[in-house]
């Protein structure tokens, strides 16, 4: 069984990935945000280090999903190969922090990378408003992410919503997070948890 957390910077996307592996005992797979040579570059200077910090996610995600198939494990996955895809690289390219011959290289791998691949059995999307997530990103005060504007987080808000709109890899469910805190209550985490034995019914 392979669960996939998309969501914007903030969303909570980790925290509940963390919690899912402890309650279903699946094995939790995350970002490599320590490890990540280019986020500190890149979040200082986006347009130098954007197609490196792209390519880098995307080799990371890519090895992910094949190391899944190799083990044959229940894994929760922390964000998707599909939103560096269709949602970072894009936008970093419309917003002219990537240039269309960097952008055409990437998608040219990512499309390779693609074919060996299959979506995730079930996509938890987490949604949620600008003000939620700048709440959230100062909570945690990583250094990298203090210059993140909110127009940046408005724009990526915004290739999000287009793109669970016409998410077709697998099942999908959308949860609402702005009003919950699943960290602190739990009856908001029960209701998350809800929703997901429901959706996985049938896999």
């Amino acid at each position: 069984m392979h669960i996939a957390i998309a969501g914007n910077i903030g969303a909570g996307k980790t925290t509940l990935t963390k919690l899912l592996a402890k309650k279903y005992k699946f094995e939790g797979h995350y970002e490599d945000v320590l490890k990540n040579p280019y986020l500190d570059d890149f979040y200082d200077q986006m347009e130098r280090w954007s197609f490196n910090l792209q390519i880098y996610f995307l080799n990371s995600r890519f090895r992910q999903i094949l190391d899944f198939n190799k083990n044959g494990k229940d894994i929760i996955q922390d964000r998707t190969i599909y939103e560096d895809a269709f949602i970072f690289a894009p936008n970093l390219k419309a917003m002219g922090l990537m240039t269309n011959r960097d952008f055409e290289n990437y998608k040219s791998i990512f499309n390779l990378m693609e074919s060996f691949v299959k979506g995730p059995d079930l996509l938890i999307y987490l949604r949620s408003e600008i003000p939620n997530l700048v709440e959230q990103i100062h909570k945690r005060g990583r250094d990298y992410e203090s210059s993140i504007s909110i127009d940046y987080l408005s724009r990526l808000n915004e290739r999000y919503e287009a793109w669970i709109q016409t998410y077709d890899k697998g099942k999908l469910l959308i949860i609402d997070v702005d009003d919950l805190d699943f960290v602190k209550n739990k009856k908001d985490l029960q209701t998350i948890i809800d929703k997901i034995d429901d959706s996985l019914k049938g896999l």
